[in-house]
């Protein structure tokens, strides 16, 4: 029991490591660009040695990669909650998209810095991590996916959906509209921002029942 309790205090100390490390290289990297941050800045901007960033990740790549896992994947859990959360309460589909987009908003909100590397990086071609940031990628759309599915076999949406392509619409919008809202409006309020995108969602942009 001791033993185990030391391991699981052990695990914890060196996860909270890590996260000083991740929130140290995105807020660098997002001031500066991924070639100018140095590790040295890395570790001084986290408070600690140069030898625990080598530690923890091999390389400055590494932990760039291991970064995106970390925050997709915290996204992916914050979308799936939502819709989890939604279907115990008794909502439909279109309320589970809903709620993941307030999810998604929230996120964002937080993770301002994340987001802009995140979609950043979308873009690019030529970076080590591409296959992995296609990978973390997908898990997010996927459950965007999953809800689609599961309201085009009940009836709530049209068999002629690309559910694909709308999930990943879906994702998109969500993160290009809030960055627009931390960039250039942010005196809106989230909600503000969550009852734009709600409209859209649930087709009440052209003022018809």
């Amino acid at each position: 029991m001791e033993r185990s309790s030391a391991a699981s205090g052990g695990s914890t100390r060196r996860e909270a490591t890590r996260q000083k490390l991740y929130e140290a290289a995105v807020t660098l990297i997002a001031e500066q660009g991924f070639s100018a941050t140095t590790v040295d800045e890395i570790a001084e901007r986290a408070g600690v040695a140069k030898g625990t960033v080598y530690y923890n990740f091999a390389s400055k790549s590494v932990l760039f990669e291991e970064l995106l896992r970390h925050g997709v994947g915290l996204l992916t859990a914050s979308l799936r909650e939502a819709a989890e959360r939604t279907a115990q309460e008794g909502g439909g589909r279109v309320d589970a998209l809903d709620a993941m987009i307030r999810a998604g908003l929230v996120f964002i909100d937080r993770y301002p810095a994340f987001t802009q590397l995140y979609v950043a990086e979308l873009w690019r071609t030529n970076r080590a991590w591409q296959s992995t940031l296609m990978v973390v990628r997908q898990q997010a759309v996927a459950v965007v996916e999953d809800v689609l599915r599961e309201g085009v076999d009940n009836g709530e949406f049209s068999e002629e959906i690309d559910v694909p392509l709308t999930a990943a619409a879906l994702v998109g919008m969500v993160l290009v509209a809030a960055l627009d809202w931390k960039s250039f409006q942010p005196e809106r309020s989230l909600d503000d921002v969550h009852a734009a995108l709600s409209r859209l969602l649930q087709g009440r942009v052209s003022g018809r029942p």
